[in-house]
């Protein structure tokens, strides 16, 4: 009886364990990527950073995964004005933009995308 109940047991954490590897190989591992897959990215046409007038360094909090990289990425990315570089261990953005941007305009774009912009710094 006992020995039927560890068996029981050791099945039922192997099944968890494969369900669990499966569902990451399909969806990626990630904090907002759960049922969904991935993002696609979106590519951004002119990457000559010669044409982009305007640089932008922007603290970003909320960022967890590579999916929430690529969310605020696309959310920058989208209008073909912008291009945008997120990095996660650090936290920040880099924004190339070919118009000059207001803190207003970045932040609501950052708020749109899921995320709140901590500090915003031109260079």
């Amino acid at each position: 009886m006992g020995n039927s109940i560890i068996v029981a047991l050791l099945v039922v954490v192997i099944a968890v364990a494969v369900y669990s590897t499966v569902r990451r190989i399909r969806y990626g591992s990630s904090c907002c990527g759960g049922k969904d897959p991935a993002p696609k990215k979106i590519k951004v046409a002119d990457r000559n950073r010669d044409h982009y007038a305007f640089s932008y360094l922007l603290n970003v909090e909320g960022m967890h995964c590579s999916n929430c990289a690529v969310r605020i990425e696309n959310a920058f990315n989208e209008g073909g004005q912008r291009w945008a570089k997120a990095d996660v261990g650090k936290a920040e953005v880099e924004l190339l933009s070919k118009r000059e941007e207001t803190e207003e305009e970045l932040c609501r774009i950052v708020d749109s995308a899921g995320f709140t912009l901590l500090s915003f710094k031109k260079y």
